[in-house]
């Protein structure tokens, strides 16, 4: 007796993207970027931008990062400081693959860092932030310690100044630069930027016994302006230069009308102000309002100052 062939087998529908487990592991997660605020000691590194050559904070960071998340490519900071130069207030952000709350990024980070490195605070901001596009302004201060022997207690954060200086007439230099000029004049040779407009938003010396304090906010700066600045009103305070000569050099646009560059060492990053920040000085609260304009490509809200700044 013929018997009937087995019936052919249903194919099974393809996979939905859905049913794919492979899939889904290798999709990436739809995370926030993380932003830290990171404090360092700039003696030991070559500045913060990362390097072939020479320990950099951005290289710390990094090293620091893919250690928990490997997919991560970079890390963004707000500020590339000069080798030397000291942070209490540096923002840098990451788009991270791995799924942490802030916190425990900044305690399982600080873990990682070395002693001279810190994350002070951590939150969510949208993915792709970019401190340096998102900055308002930054806050820097200068130590300056007049005396003719040095202090090895303050060597690494006060510029030891063989001189005495009056600190009345250097605050009275230091006001011209208040307010917005060309300051084509006040940069390193090497920075050869086209738009050197700037605003500065407060710029004031006090003093502490001997040890003298400069604190300059702005919504941008030159590469070594601080320094130059700094370097201009102490020879102005000491008598080795005319009064005046900020005023000068915005007029003429010359950087022979400055003094010297105060080294690296007495410089702080303070602060980087975001316009998001809900403590903003009141000096901040009619800054910048025409200098942002939405950046293409950027996330929704994400705003561009201008090009990226060096350290000042």
């Amino acid at each position: 007796m013929a018997t009937s062939p087995p019936p052919t087998p249903t194919p099974a529908p393809p996979a939905t993207r859905a049913d794919d487990d492979e899939a889904h592991d290798d999709e990436a997660p739809d995370l926030d970027a993380i932003l830290m605020e990171v404090a360092y000691d700039g003696e030991a590194f070559c500045g913060f931008a990362k390097q072939k050559t020479g320990r950099t904070v951005q290289g710390a960071l990094i090293d620091a990062v893919r250690s928990l998340d490997a997919a991560v490519v970079d890390v963004r900071g707000a500020s590339r400081t000069d080798s030397g130069v000291h942070a209490r207030g540096q923002l840098v952000a990451f788009d991270p693959r791995r799924a942490m709350p802030a916190r425990a990024w900044q305690a399982e980070l600080n873990r990682r860092l070395p002693v001279d490195l810190v994350i002070r605070s951590a939150r969510e901001v949208p993915a792709g932030f970019i401190p340096r596009f998102e900055s308002h302004g930054k806050r820097y201060t200068y130590l300056v310690k007049p005396m003719s022997i040095r202090d090895p207690l303050e060597r690494r954060r006060a510029w030891t100044f063989p001189f005495a200086v009056d600190a009345e007439r250097a605050a009275r230099e230091l006001s011209a630069i208040v307010g917005t000029h060309d300051f084509r004049a006040f940069r390193k040779a090497a920075d050869e930027r086209t738009e050197t407009v700037r605003q500065m938003v407060r710029a004031d010396l006090t003093s502490d016994g001997p040890l003298l304090q400069i604190t300059i906010e702005g919504t941008g700066f030159m590469y070594n302006m601080v320094r130059i600045i700094v370097g201009t009103i102490i020879e102005v305070g000491a008598g080795r230069r005319r009064e005046g000569a900020l005023e000068r050099a915005i007029v003429s646009g010359n950087r022979r009308d400055l003094g010297i560059t105060a080294p690296p060492h007495g410089l702080c990053l303070e602060r980087v102000f975001l316009p998001s920040d809900d403590d903003l000085p009141t000096s901040w609260s009619k800054v910048g309002k025409k200098l942002f304009a939405p950046r293409v490509g950027c996330p929704k809200g994400a705003v561009k100052l201008r090009a990226p700044e060096s350290d000042p």
